[in-house]
């Protein structure tokens, strides 16, 4: 069994509050778990209103593969309108 995790720093510019934030990391979530059935959280910058950071946990039967899933999701960030992808790192266990 292979564990991937994923942690993402995202800047989301349209947000000028925590409430305005917190809109934005909710639909970004929703979004990864339902599309990538994955586990997602918000982990970090939780008091910074215009930034967030993000782990994403898949498991898979093969390294390769919760890679190349992962990878997949960091694609999916850097498309996002709401949310630009500053940096991102994986790691698979």
């Amino acid at each position: 069994m292979f564990v991937g995790v994923l942690q993402a720093e995202l800047s989301i510019p349209g947000a000028y509050s925590l409430k305005d934030k917190r809109h934005v990391v909710k639909s970004v979530l929703d979004r990864l778990r339902r599309e990538h059935a994955v586990t997602a959280a918000e982990v970090g910058d939780l008091d910074t209103w215009n930034r967030a950071r993000i782990g994403v946990a898949f498991v898979s039967n093969e390294a390769r593969h919760a890679e190349s899933h992962l990878q997949q999701i960091v694609n999916r960030l850097q498309r996002e309108r709401d949310a630009v992808l500053l940096d991102s790192q994986i790691e698979v266990f």
